[in-house]
């Protein structure tokens, strides 16, 4: 089993994580919008809701009856968020969390890329002609590799996603992690080893689909780009592939994003009842108090940051095959 598929996928991967980093924060303060705790007090003052008392006389009826509406707060573009980020938090917040991320691409991506590699070159060696995957063949693989890269993977998503979503929480509320180190051990001191994998299921449903439409829809465009004579293989090629495979990838994997963030970053009180009991309920939570588009919440950014990392992953990749080609 060859090294070289891993290394090639982890250096890209890092640099592509790393490289869009923002824009991975700001999806998930997005996605964390409309959650029943209200996040900072500055955010607070900002959309402060509206509380309206309308009480009603009846003309036979001596009672009176008062309804209170409290209106929602509204809902807040990605670029609003990353301004009030900014503003409130400092600019260097808008990498936090940023060693989670070189972590978490460093263990999922590096073994999800190496192990799609493996499996590519393993069954087409089967295939006459070109040697190219058949589709569900690829698909097939990168569901495989997407599980078990994001088994690998979960402690440093879930120590990512908590240090992303930090600066919301009011203050005395914060978990304040000085580094994705500092954050896997409190995990594992406050609430034990088992909380390093909390939505792990959901991470590996997530990371299959990921990587399955990703990785699976770049080689295939990929390959009907040149098959068809558009054009060689060069860097118009791979940006080309690269988007529509951020594309697919983004709209396939954006509810599963939403309900993994949500149940990796609620705050389970010692003694008291977790907000969601699992990804089933707080699907179902979220669709009931803010309706089936909250699924899609975060997709802008969501798109927005996987179109350039894709686009950064396979890019770089490319370059780095060839400098590895030799080796």
């Amino acid at each position: 089993m060859s090294l070289k598929g891993f290394v090639e996928g982890g250096i890209a991967s890092i640099v592509a994580g790393a490289s869009t980093h923002p824009l991975d924060l700001i999806k998930v303060r997005m996605q964390l919008q409309g959650e029943p705790r209200v996040p900072s007090p500055a955010f607070q003052s900002a959309i402060r809701p509206t509380v309206a008392l309308n009480s009603t006389i009846g003309c036979n009826n001596t009672s009176l009856s008062g309804t209170l509406h409290v209106a929602q707060p509204p809902r807040v573009g990605p670029i609003s968020i990353a301004a009030r980020i900014i503003q409130t938090e400092g600019l260097a917040a808008v990498f936090s969390g940023v060693s989670a991320t070189i972590l978490r691409q460093t263990l999922y991506s590096t073994t999800r890329m190496g192990l799609y590699d493996i499996l590519k070159r393993k069954w087409s060696d089967s295939n006459s002609g070109s040697g190219n995957l058949p589709l569900m063949r690829k698909i097939a693989a990168g569901l495989i590799a997407g599980g078990v890269g994001a088994a690998v993977g979960n402690p440093a998503d879930v120590a990512m996603v908590r240090m992303q979503a930090d600066g919301r929480l009011p203050i005395d509320q914060r978990r304040n992690y000085k580094s994705v180190v500092d954050a896997i051990s409190q995990m594992s001191k406050q609430e034990g080893i088992p909380s390093l994998w909390r939505g792990s299921a959901l991470t590996v449903n997530r990371a299959m689909v990921v990587t399955a439409s990703q990785l699976a829809s770049y080689d295939q465009v990929k390959e009907m780009i040149l098959e068809r004579g558009v054009m060689g293989d060069g860097i118009g090629t791979h940006v080309t592939a690269s988007f529509a495979a951020g594309f697919v990838a983004a709209v396939a994997s954006n509810p599963i994003d939403v309900i993994k963030t949500r149940v990796m970053n609620m705050k389970v009180e010692p003694g008291a009842e977790p907000p969601y009991s699992g990804a089933l309920d707080c699907a179902t939570k979220t669709v009931r108090a803010e309706g089936i588009m909250a699924l899609y919440k975060g997709f802008i950014p969501t798109i927005s940051r996987q179109g350039p990392f894709t686009v950064v992953l396979f890019v770089t990749l490319e370059q780095v095959r060839k400098l590895f080609k030799d080796f």
